[in-house]
């Protein structure tokens, strides 16, 4: 999966279980901040990626990703949630507990960690 990709993935399943808007996420493996923005409703979902000048957008359960011209699919059940990355053709998963997320990345076998 695209380090961006990823990110997304881990701000918009953090915002929902934690019911945060945070405005920046911070990928531990870059060492680095993003920031963001999302708007959520009973419409659906609506995320601006600011770094990649790309929305995230679509339902809780299937996001499109403009940037890359990618549908995504999620499940949240908790804290944790799945999904799979149509773009890289690889599953992930991961939780949220309090303002840290872990995912794991199929694509690459590896866990990612991030803060909001």
């Amino acid at each position: 999966m695209k380090s961006h990709v990823r990110r997304a993935i881990a701000y918009v399943a953090a915002c929902i279980i934690s019911g945060k808007r945070s405005t920046a996420i911070y990928d531990y493996a870059s060492s680095q901040y993003y920031n963001f923005s999302i708007n959520l409703s009973e419409s659906g979902i609506a995320a601006y990626d600011y770094t990649q000048g790309s929305h995230i957008s679509g339902s809780y359960s299937s996001l499109y990703h403009y940037g890359e011209s990618q549908h995504i699919s999620l499940r949240i059940e908790g804290n944790k949630f799945t999904g799979f990355d149509y773009g890289e053709s690889c599953h992930f998963s991961g939780s949220v507990n309090g303002n840290s997320i872990s995912l794991y990345d199929y694509g690459v076998s590896s866990y990612f960690n991030f803060s909001i």
